[in-house]
């Protein structure tokens, strides 16, 4: 039996504090299950914004989508971890990335790296804030016990095996660096080799050392897949929103951008299709879309919802 879907939104946009938190009220009004927030530069700071978002509202949980390893020290990350889940009501949920825009680093004044040792630091990031969130010792402690459900975004297979490893939920961000571009630029791939990319992770969670939040505290149903969508179109014409996306795409033609799950387009009916044809092709049970979004999502939540 296919798993339940389970829908968020990733909000980058804060203005006020009134504004912020009538956002989140809103999302959980249409039924949102998770309210996330980035970890990028210009971009509002991921903590505070959970707790503002949780005391305002009810029911939704929160997380970070994604932290950027590279901007964190672990035993730092642990403490804002513990503090923000008991703030929280226990409703956390972490998300970790390798990152990938080489200009925050700079901005920041932080050391970027090899692509190798940028996956290094977050493998060492999650080992280590696992070690002291489970360590009955650590101050704070979590609300949850042993420690929020980890997330962990990525693409390639040291980060996808990390992933079956230790992740209660795995993000595919479906894209990769754009040859010959900035650092940070990123392409999509083919719905085919997105395929491949779950088939990966399957194999490394199959094996000795993958599994899912190797310790047993995961998820009891087993690990959740995640997709990150890039365009929700309300439309009565599909491949003219395909082509509106084919500028970030320019290897994918519009077969390919129609079925790939970065884009949703049609009637509300035809987005729900598509995310059950991407459930039954990829896994992908999790969904989270960007909050300009947050309205046009709403109906194909309401048409899934259950399902």
């Amino acid at each position: 039996m296919p798993r339940p879907f389970r829908f968020a939104v990733n909000m980058l946009t804060l203005s006020s504090g009134d504004t912020w938190r009538a956002a989140c009220r809103r999302a959980e009004d249409l039924g949102y299950d998770v309210l996330l927030v980035p970890d990028h530069l210009g971009m509002p700071a991921p903590f505070p914004a959970l707790v503002a978002a949780a005391e305002a509202t009810e029911r939704v949980r929160v997380g970070t989508f994604v932290l950027n390893a590279g901007l964190w020290n672990p035993a730092l990350l642990a403490r804002e971890v513990a503090t923000c889940d008991q703030l929280t009501g226990g409703r956390l949920e972490l998300g970790l990335g390798a990152g990938y825009v080489r200009a925050e680093h700079e901005r920041a004044g932080l050391p970027w790296g090899t692509a190798g040792q940028r996956v290094t630091h977050l493998e060492h990031t999650v080992e280590e804030v696992l070690r002291l969130l489970r360590d009955p010792g650590h101050s704070p402690r979590p609300a949850q016990d042993p420690h929020p459900p980890l997330l962990i975004g990525g693409n390639g297979d040291r980060v996808l095996r990390l992933a079956a490893r230790y992740a209660s939920v795995t993000a595919f961000t479906g894209a990769r660096q754009a040859p010959g571009e900035p650092e940070g630029t990123m392409r999509l791939i083919p719905p085919g080799a997105l395929a491949e990319r779950v088939a990966a992770w399957r194999r490394f969670a199959a094996s000795a050392d993958g599994g899912g939040d190797g310790d047993g505290d995961g998820a009891p149903d087993g690990p959740e897949l995640n997709y990150l969508v890039q365009q929700v179109v309300v439309t009565g014409d599909r491949r003219a929103a395909a082509r509106e996306l084919a500028p970030h795409a320019p290897d994918l033609d519009e077969d390919e951008l129609l079925d790939h799950p970065a884009l949703l387009s049609g009637s509300a009916r035809d987005m729900a299709e598509q995310l059950l044809a991407h459930r039954e092709r990829y896994g992908f049970s999790s969904f989270t879309v960007l909050d300009p979004y947050l309205e046009a999502f709403a109906p194909v939540i309401a048409a899934l919802r259950g399902r």
